[in-house]
């Protein structure tokens, strides 16, 4: 098994094999995202692919997920998707789940008889990246999509029976923004009903445009406090239209949490409370990206 490092995967893939089908993101302009900075976008050989899975079935057989990376997979065309998904039902027996990160646009340009194809292959999570529910937040970070458009692209696979993990990202709005981006987060968020919602507390990382920002005094961080306080004004808004399990088990957080929403609301924002009342949050030291 080949891999062009460094590689990513969400928590809960720990457990995945991580099989690479693409290099990068083919959108890498986010200004916050170091992630495939030093990698350019390109698919990877099809036989190349292949030649990985059988061997990774020699030695993991009994494996049950799968995690196609890097950035943004899913713009992958169907067909190359589907042969992928067709070698990998067919070595792995007991596979359960394959899962794909993707941005809007990945999801949108894939008809619904596509996207259904898909799932019947095992893809059951798709992870996208809102980031913000703010649409002057998501052109400062040039996410390169709007907030409808997430959110249409996130209500369809939903419809279409594909689970979706939403992320956002807290502090990415800076003080300037921090009432905003919490309000029309909640709102997206409600819009979406997805099947899970995570929650990413902002980093700068080196070299970054907003790093850049942030050096000459054009982006003003929150700090580890404000970051939580502007979760707890993001739950206390959510209304979904079905229960929403809810997460901030990234090692860029401050505070685990852990629960589904609307149900565990009021659970959730009493141990934001007593984070911040004693101040146990984890130490910089910990955090990681």
């Amino acid at each position: 098994m080949r891999y062009l490092e460094p590689v990513f995967r969400p928590p809960s893939e720990a457990g995945s094999y991580i099989l690479q089908v693409t290099y990068g993101c083919s959108h890498n302009r986010c200004t916050f995202c170091s992630m495939y900075r030093e990698k350019t976008f390109r698919v990877r050989d099809e036989n190349e692919v292949f030649e990985d899975i059988r061997e990774a079935a020699r030695v993991m057989s009994g494996c049950e997920r799968v995690f196609l990376a890097d950035g943004d997979a899913l713009i992958l065309r169907t067909d190359r998707l589907l042969r992928i998904l067709d070698q990998l039902e067919q070595h792995f027996p007991r596979l359960a789940r394959v899962a794909i990160y993707s941005d809007a646009r990945g999801i949108n340009l894939k008809s619904d008889e596509e996207l259904l194809s898909l799932r019947e292959r095992k893809l059951g999570m798709i992870y996208l990246g809102l980031e913000s529910g703010s649409d002057e937040v998501l052109r400062r970070i040039q996410k390169g999509a709007t907030a409808s458009e997430m959110t249409e692209a996130v209500r369809r696979a939903e419809a279409l029976g594909i689970p979706v993990s939403v992320i956002g990202l807290l502090g990415v709005g800076g003080r300037e923004l921090t009432e905003e981006h919490a309000r029309q987060t909640a709102q997206v968020l409600s819009r979406m009903s997805p099947s899970f919602f995570s929650a990413l507390t902002l980093t700068l990382v080196p070299d970054t445009p907003l790093a850049k920002d942030a050096e000459a005094g054009r982006f003003r961080m929150l700090t580890p406090e404000e970051s939580l306080e502007e979760l707890a004004r993001i739950i206390v808004d959510v209304q979904t239209e079905r229960p929403v399990v809810f997460r901030t088990n990234h090692a860029s957080n401050y505070v685990p949490l852990k629960g589904t929403l609307p149900e565990n609301r009021e659970r959730i924002l009493e141990a934001i409370a007593w984070a911040l009342k004693n101040r146990a949050l984890k130490p910089e030291w910990m955090r990681g990206l």
